[in-house]
């Protein structure tokens, strides 16, 4: 069953199958069914057993059914990344953060086609402010873990640029009265700030906008268009991946490609509160687009808190455990 994960178009409506993924295995769960797999009866033990005592043939059956089963469940968790490693820690872990993303009005009433054209040029504006200082980063950081999957199909400026000159005409570049709002500013800031200090955190941007976009493109695009009546496919080129014509499996191998990267436990624990601290950034965005900015900033400064806090923890427990 497919379920809409997202956080809209600013999240780019990470519109997932994330819920389709209905058996959620833990780790232990995952070791538990390897470790059962591995004691699968062959043929001959299966044999002899018979031989000793017929009346278990019928319990036999049933374990080697059940058994059977687990190894398929097992060969599943092995076709899909995003059912082991830091791919599903981070969909597993980010799941809540979803959830509220997606309560935000500005986000439901796009659903609803109801968001404003209005609305929709700010949040664009929005878009181009972010992506800028993102992508920025990704040019000049030289950690090697973003350079691993930071593909250029995945580039989403050049689109941005296309749009911005739709919304706000050709001169959008020299117009002084086009700026980025409050909560756009402290997204950029946190870009920037990660990228001096702890490039590894940018990760977390990727996952979360990357394959939001990548996930949601298409619906998003095809719903903008119709709702706020744009002409001839403009306005929406952010959400078109000409390069990738086959989404389910690009996500697929970056999803793999994100298992494969060598982090530490601390650096994946890291990136997945720095992924949930990227939904706050964005729903302060969303808020903005509601009319509410000092709302939004309030309650954005309220998450930097406690995102400083819980680093600070984390730093007095090292310095004990040394």
């Amino acid at each position: 069953m497919f379920n809409l994960r997202c956080s809209a178009c600013g999240l780019a409506a990470l519109m997932v199958i994330n819920k389709s993924n209905s058996f959620q295995l833990s780790t232990g769960n995952r070791a538990s069914y390897h470790h059962q797999i591995d004691q699968i009866s062959n043929n001959g033990r299966r044999s002899s057993l018979y031989s000793v005592t017929p009346e278990l043939s019928t319990d036999v059956d049933a374990i080697t059914t059940s058994q059977n089963k687990q190894a398929t469940s097992a060969s599943t968790i092995s076709e899909n990344p995003r059912l082991s490693g830091l791919s599903f820690t981070l969909d597993d872990g980010t799941r809540k953060s979803h959830s509220l993303a997606e309560n935000t009005a500005f986000v439901t009433g796009f659903f609803g086609g109801l968001s404003s054209p209005q609305s929709f040029k700010k949040l664009v504006t929005s878009l181009y402010y972010i992506y800028t200082a993102m992508e920025g980063s990704f040019d000049s950081t030289e950690y090697l873990n973003v350079k691993a999957i930071d593909d250029e199909e995945l580039r989403r400026v050049s689109s941005l640029e296309k749009d911005m000159e739709y919304f706000h005409g050709p001169n959008w570049k020299s117009d002084k009265s086009i700026s980025p709002t409050p909560a756009t500013m402290a997204y950029v800031s946190r870009i920037n700030e990660i990228a001096a200090h702890s490039p590894h955190l940018l990760l977390a941007h990727q996952y979360t906008r990357y394959l939001g976009d990548l996930f949601g493109g298409q619906m998003m695009g095809g719903m903008a268009t119709r709702s706020l009546d744009l002409k001839d496919g403009k306005g929406v080129a952010f959400y078109e991946f000409e390069s990738i014509p086959n989404a389910k499996e690009y996500i697929t191998g970056w999803y793999q490609r994100l298992n494969d990267l060598d982090l530490t436990d601390r650096q994946k624990s890291e990136i997945l509160d720095e992924a949930n601290y990227v939904f706050s950034l964005n729903i302060a965005v969303f808020e903005e687009l509601e009319g509410s900015p000092l709302k939004a900033m309030w309650k954005l400064a309220l998450s930097t808190f406690r995102q400083n806090m819980k680093v600070w923890h984390n730093s007095i427990g090292e310095k004990h455990l040394g």
